[in-house]
C-alpha cells in the first residue's frame, strides 16, 4: 500500500510542469557518493554575470524541494525566483537531493535508538571532498571560507549546524531552519570543546507552530553559541511559523539579505 502510494505520488509529481529558472541546471542525475556507495542528482543555480566574475557558494540538502515545483514533495521553496529577482549580491546555490529512505541516516550526525546507524560524517565528507572540489573545479566560485555556506531545514538544518563543528575551515556560515536538535541531544554537549575552532555567522530560524520542542532546542543551541568571538549568530522565531516548505521559503530572503551582510 505504501509502496503504491508513493508511487501515485511520483506520477503526480511528473504531471505537474517545471517551475525551474533557466538558470537552474541539472549538474548530474547520478552524481557518485564513493563514501556511501550512492549517486545523488545534484542541482546548480547559476547566477547571470560578467566575464570572470566569481560568485560565494551556498550548499543546501532537500535539492529536489528547492527550484521546481515538479520535484518538490509539499511545495518548493523557490529560490530560483527570489534569485532571479533580487538586486542583492548574487551567488552559486547548490543543491544535493536527499537519498530518499535514506534521508535521515544520512542527515544524522549520531547513532539512533529508533532510526539506527547516523551517517552524517560520511554524507558531510562527500560534500566536503568529493562534490566541493567538482563545483570549485567547474563554477565561477570564491572557494574560501568565508564565501562557501551550507544550509537545510529540520534534519537539514541540523546537518549544516554540525557541518560548521565537523568543517570550521571550509564553512563561513549557515542557514540553519527548523533544526532537529530533538533527534541528536549528543550535539549539545560536542559541540562545547569545539567552539574555540568555529568560525561562522549562524542564521537560526524557528516557528512557534513548530513541535513544542522546536524553540527551546534552538534557543538552547544558540546560548551555547553565542557571544563566541568567532561566531556571530542570531535567531529568528516566528509567531506563524510551520515545520513545511512555504514557511522555509517565505524565511529564505530574510537569511539571504543577512548573509550577504555578514560574510565574515
Amino acid at each position: 500500500m505504501i509502496f503504491a502510494c508513493l508511487l501515485s505520488l511520483t506520477a503526480f509529481s511528473q504531471s505537474r510542469p517545471s517551475t525551474a529558472s533557466p538558470r537552474v541546471h541539472i549538474m548530474d542525475t547520478a552524481f557518485s557518493i564513493p563514501e556511501l556507495g550512492r549517486t545523488r542528482r545534484i542541482w546548480v543555480y547559476l547566477p547571470d554575470g560578467k566575464q570572470g566574475e566569481k560568485f560565494p557558494v551556498l550548499y543546501m540538502h532537500d535539492g529536489q524541494n528547492l527550484f521546481d515545483a515538479r520535484t518538490s514533495y509539499a511545495g518548493e521553496w523557490g529560490l530560483d525566483e527570489f534569485m532571479d529577482s533580487t538586486s542583492l549580491p548574487k551567488c552559486i546555490i547548490v543543491g544535493i537531493d536527499n537519498g530518499g529512505a535514506d534521508r535521515i541516516h544520512e542527515l544524522t550526525p549520531y547513532y539512533m535508538e529508533k532510526y539506527g546507524k547516523a551517517e552524517g560524517d560520511a554524507y558531510l565528507h562527500f560534500l566536503v571532498k568529493t562534490l566541493k572540489p567538482y563545483i570549485d573545479a567547474h563554477y565561477p566560485v570564491r572557494n574560501n571560507r568565508k564565501n562557501t555556506w551550507i544550509g537545510g531545514s529540520s534534519l537539514g538544518g541540523l546537518i549544516s549546524f554540525y557541518a560548521l563543528m565537523k568543517y570550521p575551515k571550509t564553512f563561513g556560515g549557515a542557514a540553519v531552519f527548523s533544526p532537529s536538535f530533538w533527534i541528536a541531544k549528543a550535539i549539545y554537549k560536542e559541540v562545547i570543546p569545539r567552539l574555540k575552532k568555529m568560525k561562522a555567522s549562524i542564521y537560526f530560524y524557528a516557528g512557534k507552530k513548530e513541535s513544542e520542542e522546536m524553540v527551546p532546542d534552538m534557543l538552547k543551541m544558540l546560548e551555547l553559541v553565542n557571544h563566541r568571538p568567532n561566531i556571530h549568530a542570531t535567531a529568528v522565531i516566528r509567531d506563524e511559523g510551520k515545520h513545511q516548505e512555504l514557511s522555509w521559503r517565505q524565511e529564505f530572503p530574510l537569511f539571504y539579505k543577512w548573509m550577504t551582510e555578514n560574510r565574515k
